[in-house]
């Protein structure tokens, strides 16, 4: 990493001292000093070049551990309090939020990120009680970051939707939550594919899914016509690129305009 340290301490001085010494090459005119000119030139630059890719490497390589570190085990947590406080505590720590069951935690309200000093202590009480919503909108959750979920087996709603990190791996693992799953939405994904889309089959207990917004699918329209014979006795939102196939030029519309979750 010394070469991304390297270029961030380049000196004002020497920075200004290499583009003086390229404007003077300007000035001279002769054929000679063109070619040095040129061969110089283009070593500075592939010089700068380096750097500047080698710093890109090294801040990617930076934020890609970030999100593998957001997204770790919490093997401490998950062996004392159980799934369902360690997956609550993994979505809270993410900005998401979650709601518990009938039992659960002020009376099947929303938990989100603000409440996670009263959320703490209640710990021991809430070891048994099963979560049954989480809204992971916009969350860096990944591939990794899912197998804190996937023991919530009695979850009825997900939203994933602008999840940057999730693509079309991450949904091939939610067959797990089959049992239980009502409502998921992946809308404003960027790496959800028609490939992902079609491991959905395993999830025959949707009752409501949103595939809005998904710029990697190719065909959009006919994507939600597959997806709707695939999961036949879900409501699938999503309306709007079918409209195309669906619609004559002279017909209005439907109002698609209802949220997906109540």
């Amino acid at each position: 990493m010394a070469a991304p340290r390297a270029f961030l301490h380049l000196g004002t001085r020497e920075w200004n001292g290499r583009a003086r010494r390229i404007h003077s090459m300007s000035e001279l005119v002769t054929p000679d000093s063109n070619r040095e000119k040129k061969r110089t030139l283009l070593q500075f630059l592939s010089d700068h070049f380096r750097d500047i890719q080698t710093l890109r490497e090294y801040l990617l390589q930076r934020e890609s551990s970030k999100v593998n570190w957001e997204n770790r085990s919490f093997t401490k947590i998950q062996e004392k309090y159980g799934p369902y406080v360690t997956g609550a505590f993994f979505i809270l720590k993410q900005g998401g939020a979650v709601k518990y069951g009938d039992r659960g935690f002020q009376d099947k309200e929303w938990i989100r990120p603000a409440d996670r000093s009263h959320f703490f202590a209640e710990f021991p009480e809430l070891q048994k009680v099963p979560v049954e919503a989480v809204d992971a909108s916009g969350c860096a959750i990944n591939y990794q970051g899912l197998s804190n979920l996937l023991p919530l087996k009695e979850l009825r709603s997900l939203s994933l939707q602008r999840c940057p990190n999730l693509d079309d791996w991450c949904l091939g693992r939610l067959y797990l939550l089959a049992g239980s799953l009502q409502e998921l939405s992946l809308a404003g994904c960027p790496r959800i594919s028609e490939r992902g889309l079609a491991c959905l089959h395993h999830l025959q207990n949707l009752r409501r899914l949103d595939i809005s917004d998904l710029p990697a699918v190719s065909h959009p329209g006919l994507t939600q016509i597959l997806v709707e014979e695939m999961l036949p006795h879900c409501e699938v939102r999503g309306a709007d690129w079918a409209q195309p196939l669906k619609l004559g030029p002279d017909e209005q519309p439907p109002d698609t305009s209802s949220p997906l979750f109540s």
